[in-house]
């Protein structure tokens, strides 16, 4: 019985999938981001094949980070002022219309980088939109309680998707070759996607509490200027922003898949590896939902990210690369998990979809510059010192911040709301 009871508290809390609209919107989000996590790899792989030069794989990221900057922040006041399921409904439309102009450019083998990433700017701009209101939604459908619940399956349902789409992925390039392998990427990414529409169509109606509320700028400054008289959550988003601008090799992996490891699914399993991480962490995450001092396990966290991603980077086998990257993925799931719950339980309800903006704007955002980190750096001064470089400088700075301003450190799940 005992062993059986030590199962339990490990074992993922999957109670939030009893509310019938968060077990609609969960599926939804599992099958779009399986497709969506297919089109990353193969828009990567496609870009690679045009220019072979990792520095235009790292524009993709700037590509991105435009509308990131813009709509994240403009998006979460818009989801605080209208229907939050009107708001999806509308951003998801845009998402679809960006992907299906990803398959028609491939299709008729337009062969221009320009238009792939103008298009990638079109699909970010609707994830800017989408996903801080979604992330807003949660604690109204499930309750404060299961909020670290439910964003633990969230994220290990996301990094289950990436898993099995960059693998998936890797298989189709392997298949079919890069030309007609990047177009069936597309095409099962605009039908999944139909899928996730349908499950939005389900959600239901979620007005904003309170007064009405404005759409425009100050609505954007009342959110940014809550966040920096908050100490906890302004670290909180600083710590993220060093691991990933520093410490995000995705950039790399194309290059690194042909040179380093032979080619063929090799850059299926890189891209798949940080997730694989996340899911075995996700899966034995249920520990999180009992952690009361949350900042310091995301400082944690974050330095272990920064490390094992530097020690993959030295890594000479294949095998060896992916298990350390599956590491840091583990450390990723424990550090997005208690930086979501920090956010989603300290923030009042009027002014989650603005710092949802924020944190997406950050979390999305982040990434894209460290892609472009990581392909400058490839190109300055090699694959090695980008990759592994990036890695100790994110450990260390982490620590740094953390011991500059222990509020973060101080925090506990159960201090007042600011």
């Amino acid at each position: 019985m005992s062993q059986v009871s030590s199962a339990r508290r490990w074992a993922i809390d999957v109670r939030p999938l009893r509310v019938p609209a968060y077990r609609r919107m969960w599926f939804g989000n599992a099958v779009s981001f399986f497709g969506f996590q297919l089109t990353g790899v193969a828009v990567a792989v496609e870009m690679y094949d045009l220019t072979r030069d990792s520095f235009w794989v790292g524009l993709i990221g700037v590509a991105g980070l435009v509308p990131l900057l813009v709509f994240g922040l403009w998006g979460g006041a818009v989801a605080d002022a209208i229907d939050r399921r009107k708001v999806l409904l509308a951003s998801s439309s845009l998402m679809w219309a960006s992907t299906a102009g990803l398959l028609a450019q491939a299709v008729f083998q337009v062969g221009s980088p320009v238009l792939l990433l103008a298009l990638v700017a079109m699909q970010t701009t609707a994830f800017a939109v989408s996903s801080p209101t979604r992330q807003a939604i949660i604690p109204r459908l499930v309750g404060t309680e299961l909020v670290p619940a439910a964003n633990t399956l969230g994220f290990t349902t996301s990094s289950g998707s990436s898993v099995a789409g960059p693998l998936a992925a890797g298989l189709i390039l392997a298949a079919w070759g890069t030309d007609t392998g990047v177009q069936v990427a597309y095409t099962v990414d605009a039908v999944l996607f139909s899928l996730s529409f349908w499950a939005t169509l389900r959600l239901p109606s979620m007005p904003p509490e309170g007064e009405h509320r404005s759409m425009g700028l100050r609505s954007v400054a009342d959110g940014l200027r809550y966040l920096a008289t908050t100490p906890v959550l302004l670290l909180s988003f600083a710590i993220d922003i060093v691991a990933m601008v520093l410490a995000m090799p995705k950039a790399l992996f194309p290059e690194a898949a042909e040179e380093r490891f032979g080619g063929g699914a090799a850059a299926g399993w890189l891209f798949s590896a940080i997730a694989l991480g996340s899911v075995l962490g996700g899966l034995t995450s249920g520990w999180t939902s009992r952690v009361i001092r949350q900042g310091r396990v995301l400082v944690a966290a974050v330095i272990a990210w920064g490390l094992a991603i530097a020690a993959a980077g030295l890594a000479q086998q294949l095998w060896l690369a992916v298990v350390l990257l599956a590491v840091a993925g583990g450390a990723d799931l424990v550090s997005a998990v208690n930086r979501q719950s920090i956010l989603q339980t300290y923030a009042p309800d009027r002014l989650r979809g603005r710092l949802q903006g924020v944190n997406i704007t950050v979390v999305a955002g982040g990434p894209r510059l460290g892609d472009l980190r990581a392909g400058t750096m490839a190109g300055a001064w090699g694959l090695p010192v980008a990759w592994v470089g990036g890695g100790l400088a994110a450990a260390v700075l982490a620590l740094a911040l953390a011991m500059a301003f222990p509020a973060l450190l101080r925090y506990q799940i159960r201090s007042p709301h600011g």
